[in-house]
């Protein structure tokens, strides 16, 4: 049976990750709070955002960005979009 957790995105129980995404306490928050479903959404976001606006993750202060946006995302708090992008239609 697939393990799920309450997702701090949408608010109710989802099937969560099978590991945590990264090491440490923000990877271990991550897979106790955060689906499946919601992560693989920000890894799209993210992907969006870093081609968007040309982001080299070498540099320290475009991880931070990521970082907080990633925060803003799964908390469905305000967040930057990729400009001009339209999200398909259900």
């Amino acid at each position: 049976m697939a393990r799920t957790v309450n997702c701090r995105k949408y608010g109710k129980e989802l099937p969560g990750l099978p590991a945590p995404p990264y090491p440490g306490a923000k990877g271990q928050e991550i897979f106790e709070t955060v689906s499946l479903q919601a992560w693989q959404e920000w890894l799209a976001q993210q992907t969006m955002l870093i081609n968007e606006k040309q982001l080299s993750l070498v540099d320290p202060q475009a991880r931070e960005y990521l970082q907080q946006e990633m925060e803003k995302f799964l908390s469905n708090e305000a967040h930057d979009v990729a400009e001009g992008y339209v999200p398909p239609e259900d």
